[in-house]
């Protein structure tokens, strides 16, 4: 980025991404996501090297949650967090799935990891709040550019509006995107999972005892919403089965999602660090 450039900002309050990352509902879609970045060879082959989310998968979690809550309410803190992201994965290289040099920050495979939270978002959001209109696309493809600036992404480095978006797309779930180990690993319903470790006592030792017994349940609904709220396309890029059975669930899902959580009071229905930014910003606009 040249010197005299002013410095990337975070989406604006009262915009799409300030209304939706805190949103409780945003749980739902990240796996989805996840799945989507970690399903390009270099992405994969790197989480499968150097990611713990095998050996602590809440903590990674719950670390991933935060970053991105910072990109959008952050303010400075998320122009620092785009740079530790990018200290973080500068030493992150090898060889892929396919026999190929990677590195972590290599433009276009940081790029995809980005990018695939703006399809999975819009399928999130159709089925969870309403379709966007064409005026809302926009926005929300605008505001993921701006977070992709804050993570250190040049202009070039993503298609400029939604319509050059889906052509770049599409060519990426022709070429690169496999069902690789990570995947599934995301999708395995045999896997060995530890008890969630945080949160409070009273909860975290229920958990534990009870924990043989949800866990087969847990795995096949983090299955079934991992694969649901991935776009059709992906879904087939991936040759991950879903039927006209399962969307109708996962439908059904969403309708008791979407017309249950406006009602909500604001401190259930936002995750504790969008709650505060989103008040602060009214303390600001008083």
């Amino acid at each position: 980025m040249p010197p005299s450039a002013p410095p990337p900002e975070p989406p604006p309050p009262g915009g799409v991404l300030w209304s939706l990352a805190g949103d409780v509902r945003m749980l739902l879609m990240l796996p989805s996501a996840l799945l989507l970045q970690v399903a390009h060879p270099a992405v994969g082959a790197g989480v499968d090297t150097h990611s713990v989310f095998r050996t602590d998968p809440w903590g990674r979690a719950a670390r991933s949650l935060d970053s991105l809550l910072l990109w959008v309410y952050g303010g400075e803190a998320a122009r620092a967090e785009g740079r530790r992201l990018r200290r973080m994965h500068r030493d992150i290289s090898g060889t892929d799935t396919r026999g190929r040099a990677y590195h972590a920050l290599r433009p276009e495979t940081y790029a995809w990891v980005h990018a695939t939270g703006y399809p999975v978002n819009r399928r999130g959001l159709a089925l969870l709040v309403r379709p966007l209109t064409p005026a809302q696309d926009r926005a929300l493809y605008a505001e993921w550019l701006r977070v992709g600036r804050l993570l250190g992404l040049r202009e070039r480095d993503m298609p400029a509006t939604p319509e050059e978006f889906w052509p770049y797309y599409r060519r990426m779930l022709a070429t690169e995107v496999e069902t690789n180990a990570v995947v599934r690993d995301l999708l395995a319903t045999d896997t060995r999972v530890p008890a969630p470790d945080r949160g409070p006592l009273a909860l975290r030792l229920t958990l534990r005892a009870l924990w043989p017994l949800l866990l087969p349940l847990a795995l096949r609904a983090r299955r079934f919403l991992t694969i649901g709220f991935l776009p059709a396309d992906a879904r087939a890029a991936l040759g991950l089965d879903w039927t006209p059975a399962r969307e109708r669930r996962l439908r059904r899902l969403a309708t008791a999602f979407r017309l249950l959580t406006p009602a909500l009071p604001e401190r259930l229905r936002y995750l504790p660090y969008a709650r505060r930014a989103r008040a602060e910003a009214r303390r600001g606009h008083a």
